[in-house]
Order: structure tokens, then sequence, then C-alpha cells
């Protein structure tokens, strides 16, 4: 009789490879949803605070527990207004969107200018008559915003985070009015004008730092047994003599954690512009108080806390999904410490 193969699945995903350090801190959004029905901007950026639980009345008919009452765990996002600094206009190419031109705010701003300086010779008007005499070639235009974390209550630093986001708008010269008129005025974005209660929204954050780990806490292979040769913790073999190399799809030790990740279908439980309501006894444990405008979100979210966490419209929102607001009947002000 022939040795019977053992069924031995791969261990781990290889979806998310190569699994190394995100390049930059705020999460990168790489593509938006074609919502035309909506004026205005497809997301909104905050800071995480800190989780809290809540009890509210289940309204998905297919539930076994519909109409009656559940406690969730919900994540709370510290989210300061966010003010708008530039437009850029892209084009399409065989390759992809190209950035063709942009058009800077900075100096009119003075806290941004603090932080990213523009040359004496920029010219705010010369570059929106740049864009304009290139309409033609513009496929969409995003805005440019910065947050302003000395408004969030646990956020210890003065620099301001750039955020993307795209404009909604179907018409070209729509969009460049649109976005023209918000930066010549000013004009604050706020959370609860952007996203409303009852919503389902993408998360785009980077997650949780684990630093340098090996194979079985990276991409959970088993132990071997205690008289394997040489280690327990690692794979039995890492490939054949030809080709003479490891594959990439070996399971090895290196980096873990600190990866752009996305989480869809994120319900918004409760928006609100005084965050003291929801802020526990004592404030959130390694953040602090939330003291202007929040989200709840409805269960978890990728990064540690004072983490900018960045929030889209739904790419693939679920049919079944309803956008009327739940009915909260408790959200907790008690926290555990550490």
């Amino acid at each position: 009789m022939g040795h019977r193969k053992r069924h031995a699945p791969k261990r781990g995903s290889l979806a998310f490879s190569p699994r190394k350090r995100a390049a930059r801190i705020t999460g990168r959004i790489r593509s938006w949803p074609e919502n035309y029905d909506l004026v205005g901007i497809l997301g909104f950026a905050g800071y995480k605070a800190g989780m809290v639980h809540a009890i509210v009345v289940e309204d998905k008919p297919t539930s076994p527990y519909f109409e009656q009452e559940i406690a969730v765990a919900a994540t709370v996002l510290d989210c300061p207004p966010l003010k708008p600094c530039a437009i850029r206009a892209y084009s399409l190419s065989p390759y992809g969107f190209k950035t063709l031109g942009e058009a800077w705010y900075i100096e009119k701003d003075a806290d941004l200018k603090k932080v990213f300086p523009t040359s004496k010779d920029y010219d705010t008007e010369a570059a929106l008559d740049s864009l304009t005499a290139n309409m033609n070639k513009i496929d969409h235009f995003r805005m440019l915003f910065y947050t302003q974390p000395w408004l969030a209550g646990g956020v210890p630093k003065k620099k301001p985070d750039i955020v993307e986001i795209k404009i909604s708008m179907e018409d070209i010269q729509a969009q460049f009015e649109f976005a023209s008129s918000l930066l010549e005025k000013g004009k604050e974005a706020r959370v609860s004008e952007v996203l409303k209660e009852g919503q389902y929204v993408d998360t785009i954050a980077v997650t949780k730092g684990k630093g340098f780990q090996g194979p079985v806490k990276r991409w959970g292979i088993r132990i071997l047994q205690h008289k394997s040769r040489k280690t327990k913790r690692g794979v039995g073999a890492i490939g054949a003599w030809h080709p003479a190399r490891v594959m990439y799809t070996v399971p090895r030790a290196g980096q873990m954690g600190f990866h752009n990740r996305t989480d869809y279908n994120k319900r918004i439980l409760k928006t609100g512009e005084n965050g003291k309501e929801i802020t526990p006894k004592g404030g959130f444990t390694k953040y602090g108080i939330v003291r202007g405008d929040y989200v709840i979100l409805k269960g978890s979210v990728p990064g540690t806390r004072k983490r900018l966490v960045r929030l889209r419209y739904s790419l693939r929102p679920s049919p079944i999904y309803s956008d009327t607001p739940p009915t909260i009947s408790f959200i907790s002000s008690f926290q555990k410490t550490e």
C-alpha cells in the first residue's frame, strides 16, 4: 500500500502578502465608490479614542433577536472638523489615474503654513487657471483636507495629517466649482454633515504594530513534536532542492502588524457634537476625553488608540443592509482600567 497523504491545508493567508510595514501611518485608500446621488465628499477621518458597549434594538429582519435589545461592542472616533487645503486633478492613463495638477491654499492658513511652507512665488490663482485650461484632460477631482489634532482630546501632537477625499458629483465642472468654493470660503467639513447615523462605511487604518515575530505567531503554523530536529517553532522543510531558492509562500519570520487594512461595512450607531456625553468616567484609557465631534461605529476598528482612522462610503454595500438610524437604549459610561 502506498502512503496516504494527510490533509494539510496552507497555514496563513497569502492575501495580504508581502506583510511589511505600511509606508505611511494615515492609511491608504486605493479606490472610491461612484455615488453620484450625493453632493459632497465621500469620506472623513478621525482619531480612535477607545471602545464602549451599547444596548441597541436589533433591526435586522433575519436575526433571531429581531426587535429585541442586544449588547454590542462599539468604537468611538474623535472627529475634529477637517479643513480644506488643496484641489488635486487626476487624468486617466493606460497605467491608471495620474496626477495632472493641483492648487494649494496653504499661505492662507497660519496653522498649516507652519508645517507645510510653500515658496513665496507660489500663485494659487495661476494653479487654478492651469486646471481650468486642462479641463478636457481631467477625469475627476479630489480634495485634500488636513486634520486638527489640537482639537482632539487625547492626541498629543500638533502636526496635522493630510487626507485625500474624492468628490462624489459626476460632472467635472461641478466638481471643480464645488471644490473651489469650499477652498475660497475656508469652510470646515464636519462629520455630521458628511456621514449620517445608520449608514455603513468602510474603515481604513494601519493596524497595531507587533514587531518581528516568528512563523508560529505570524502565520499560525503548527508547533512540531518535541523530538524534532533543530527547532519546534518552524516549518519542517522550507522547500525542495530545485528550484534552489525559498519561495515567498513559505511561512517565515518577519514583521507582524503595522499593516494597512480595510474593514468593510461598519455601521454608524451615533454621531454627535458633544463628546463628553459618551466619554466614560475618567476618560478613555490611554486617550482621555473626547471634547467635540465624534462617531460611534459598531464593532472594532483597525489600529491602536490615537491612530488616524479614515472613513469611506461603503465600496460594496450589501443589499440587505438598511440605512435607517438604529434605536440605542444605553451607551456605557464605565470602562475597565488595564
